[in-house]
């Protein structure tokens, strides 16, 4: 897991800063225009509506911001139509690569992936290729310098976890299936246990451990391909020593 919580952390960063910068509010008009496409404008019934909202509130968007996205999803109000696609490719040193887009001109943002995986030692590939590594998860992180294991590993299993791991040196990291996940983290918070974060994500089967140039290709990778207004999640099964991810990615 250690890959995994690394650049969970990174990205958690990133995404503070993306918020300062105002491309947080571009992905999350479009997630939430999409989860109220998909299943209705009810939070009551749509879960994905309801987590989106939630960061969205937590990324101060105005709540006319709010409502104008829900409306444009569920056609009460005209605006742009956005498709979600995966791509799925091969980074430096053959690392397991997917990438989640929501984009309203789907040839343009596959041209712009292919264009990004080959300039970083990379090549795109074919749907299916790498999926198989991954598997759909709720992903918990908590602080580890605030609470004992034993103490936390009894709590998440009681609240419906499926595994408490401690290999990363900052935090737990508490893996649930994918319906148990916000089950779990409001158990947790209940027990005033202070979240980090929490999602549902995918989670690799194995990891490939890169240092040198195709550690610092595999970032660059990552970091444009996180960068990207079309690009909601990306997936990777790289890892990286920590002294060289932080170096590399400061």
């Amino acid at each position: 897991m250690s890959g995994h919580s690394k650049w969970a952390g990174i990205k958690h960063h990133k995404m503070a800063q993306d918020n300062k910068r105002g491309k947080m509010f571009t992905r999350l008009i479009r997630e939430i225009t999409i989860s109220a496409r998909e299943g209705g404008g009810n939070i009551d019934n749509n879960s994905r509506l309801r987590k989106a909202i939630e960061l969205a509130r937590e990324a101060n968007m105005p709540q006319d911001n709010i409502k104008k996205s829900i409306q444009r999803g569920t056609g009460e109000l005209p605006g742009l139509v956005y498709e979600e696609t995966s791509y799925e490719g091969y980074g430096p040193g053959g690392v397991a690569v997917m990438v989640h887009v929501t984009s309203d001109n789907k040839n343009r943002t596959t041209a712009e992936i292919r264009r990004m995986f080959s300039q970083h030692n990379g090549n795109m590939g074919e749907t299916g290729c790498v999926s198989w590594v991954f598997k759909q998860s709720g992903y918990i992180t908590v602080d580890k310098k605030k609470y004992e294991e034993d103490k936390l590993m009894s709590l998440a299993l009681d609240a419906g976890a499926d595994d408490l791991k401690t290999e990363d040196d900052n935090i737990y990291e508490i893996i649930t299936s994918p319906a148990n996940c916000e089950k779990v983290k409001e158990e947790l918070k209940k027990q005033n246990i202070e979240i980090i974060d929490a999602d549902v994500t995918m989670i690799p089967s194995t990891y490939i451990k890169l240092e040198g140039k195709e550690a610092e290709q595999m970032v660059a990778l990552m970091n444009e391909l996180e960068e990207h207004d079309d690009v909601s999640n990306v997936y990777a099964n790289f890892d990286i020593p920590d002294e060289l991810m932080q170096k590399i990615s400061a």
